[in-house]
């Protein structure tokens, strides 16, 4: 009895890592099943035994013994003249069983059969990767990079599948060569004229959330829990943390003994300023501790139209405000409010409101200092040209003709 032993005519399914055994097989099944179709007309009295142990398959075909000038259909029926040829024990009404081999069918039919079985293996190769992506969208991913595009970087994962980490999900200090170790999100997978497009993500929140996970283990055990994160990607972040066990101090777990849990997750952000924030549903205690490192003196709240007004001392505003104004802008996410910064006057500081000199600037530049906490003055003076620039949408010679203005003043 010969069979056809299918790992030894197609070695292509060795490289096929993403499909399992039976699946594999069950694909074959159906092309032999095709190939059968086309050169008998039906299978319906076939049968195709596959061996997932060892790859072997048969090829069984079925007709009936009929009486000589009887048979009406001889892909199903066989006449007992013939049958008595290939068998002479055969009567009219037994079945005749015949082994069909592989190369009855042809050299030409056989490397059709190679093509459909090879394309349709990659079709289903195709659709695990993204079944299995799809399930891992928000897991941390390990891969080494390809090939650095302008706008993307090929990473490959330890399977050689394709992952995509576009430069807008990439951290701004991020640089990446050929062979380089990079570690991501599973952002986001979607399926592109039929291949699965899988993109990972660097500045994704849920980056920084995976990452606490894997440093503190009060976290990934669920004693701490994150309540929220916001980030400025390579700049500064903010995380909210909560204890279920009034025992553990969450964001001294979070941090480590001499930052030691949380100086790896900078490392892996290239030194991006992480805040832990004790989270409280106290909004005034949340949004002192949200624009922290700030001492804030006092803050008046509008629950309804969601805002807050900061009040601190003159030497706590550009704290507050932070570099590029990233501290407040995350806080204001954090907590959900609107915030607005206000100077506290100092009695022996002689000050003026810049609202004093709306008859000399227009009041949309007024606006856009106060936007930023400056609402004095020595508050603009304090700041050179270039911060002010860097912080409002104004233009260099719009901010020296205010200074001037507002130099004049103290002359």
């Amino acid at each position: 009895m010969s069979n056809i032993n299918l790992i030894d005519s197609f070695q292509e399914f060795k490289d096929f890592k993403n499909i399992d055994r039976p699946t594999m097989m069950s694909v074959l099944e159906d092309v032999f099943r095709s190939m059968i179709r086309k050169k008998y007309g039906t299978d319906e009295n076939c049968d195709v035994i596959v061996n997932t142990d060892n790859g072997d398959l048969e090829i069984w075909r079925t007709r009936v013994v009929m009486e000589d000038g009887f048979s009406e259909d001889d892909d199903l029926e066989i006449e007992l003249a013939e049958a008595k040829l290939l068998d002479a024990d055969l009567e009219v009404g037994d079945d005749y069983v015949e082994l069909i081999t592989l190369e009855s069918f042809g050299r030409r039919a056989i490397l059709a059969a190679r093509q459909t079985l090879v394309s349709k293996i990659l079709e289903l190769e195709k659709d695990e990767i993204f079944k299995k992506y799809k399930d891992r969208v928000g897991e941390i991913v390990t891969g080494e990079v390809y090939q650095v595009w302008k706008k993307e970087t090929l990473v490959l994962d330890d399977e050689g599948n394709e992952l995509l980490l576009p430069k807008t999900e990439q951290i701004p200090a991020d640089y990446f060569k050929k062979g380089d170790s990079v570690k991501a999100i599973v952002y986001k997978v979607d399926m592109l004229n039929s291949n699965p497009k899988i993109i990972i993500s660097r500045t994704a929140p849920e980056f920084l959330q995976r990452l606490f996970e894997l440093e503190v283990p009060e976290i990934f055990d669920g004693l701490i829990t994150i309540k929220k994160i916001v980030r400025e990607p390579g700049e500064r972040a903010k995380v909210a943390v909560e204890s279920y066990d009034d025992r553990i101090d969450p964001v001294g777990a979070c941090v480590g003994m001499k930052g030691s849990r949380i100086h790896g997750i900078v490392r892996e952000l290239k030194n991006e300023n992480i805040d832990v924030i004790n989270y409280t549903n106290n909004i005034q205690l949340y949004i002192q501790r949200a624009l922290s490192p700030a001492k804030i003196t006092s803050i008046k709240l509008d629950d309804e139209k969601k805002t807050a007004a900061v009040y601190l001392k003159p030497d706590q505003v550009s704290l507050a405000i932070g570099r590029g104004g990233h501290n407040i802008k995350l806080a204001g996410k954090l907590t959900g409010y609107e915030i607005d910064v206000y100077r506290e006057a100092d009695e022996h500081d002689e000050d003026v409101d810049i609202e004093e000199f709306s008859d000399e600037i227009e009041s949309w530049i007024l606006d856009e200092f106060k936007r930023i906490g400056l609402d004095t003055a020595k508050s603009v003076l304090a700041l050179t040209v270039g911060e002010l620039v860097k912080r409002t949408d104004l233009e260099e010679e719009t901010v020296k003709e205010v200074l001037s203005i507002l130099q004049a003043e103290f002359e």
